[in-house]
């Protein structure tokens, strides 16, 4: 075998490692990627239920907020008359 066809063959053989090697890294990463976007939507979930729960309390301390305020109105009114 000739120095060339050697040289020639050791690139060949290195550049197909190469590009072997690089493929599975980047399906690696590409795993990694994918998993943590699972728990980045999971945590997304949590913070809208979380959201969700305060707005429903939020509704709930207006509704009687209302209803006090209804109440002093209509004894303000009942000690005027």
């Amino acid at each position: 075998m000739s120095t060339l066809s050697k040289v020639v063959l050791s690139i060949s053989v290195l550049l197909s490692v190469a590009t072997v090697a690089g493929v599975h890294i980047k399906q690696k990463l590409d795993r990694e990627r994918l998993r943590d976007g699972v728990f980045r939507d999971l945590e997304r979930q949590s913070r809208k239920q979380e959201n969700l729960r305060l707005l429903k309390e939020q509704i709930d301390l207006t509704k009687q907020l209302e209803v006090e305020r209804e109440k002093i109105i209509l004894s303000e009114s009942s000690y005027k008359s």
